[in-house]
């Protein structure tokens, strides 16, 4: 593992200031945060579109909270991962590689 791999990757969840600066700070061939930064890239991702959703309203605004909802229970689930130095990918996004 590398030096600061663990920091990195906790960081990286958090919002889209942290995703850039574990992005700048890490080693690139460090393979623990670069899975927890695609993850966390995603999670960012679905969160904005989820917000834009909600500020939509009616039927948009459901798919919103529902996209809320989920974004939480993956942004728990990585963070604990992160903390804990897992490389187990999350379900359902854990598999989709944006960051080489």
């Amino acid at each position: 593992m590398y030096r600061h791999s663990k920091l990195y990757a906790v960081i990286s969840y958090i919002t889209w200031i942290g995703f850039i600066i574990a992005m700048v700070g890490r080693d690139p061939s460090d393979p623990l945060v670069r899975r927890h930064l695609n993850q966390a890239l995603i999670i960012n991702i679905v969160e904005t579109v989820s917000r834009v959703f909600s500020r939509i309203g009616g039927l948009f605004g459901s798919l919103g909270s529902l996209l809320d909802i989920a974004c939480l229970i993956f942004f728990l689930m990585g963070l604990f991962r992160a903390f804990n130095g897992d490389e187990r990918p999350l379900p359902f996004i854990g598999e989709i590689e944006l960051i080489r």
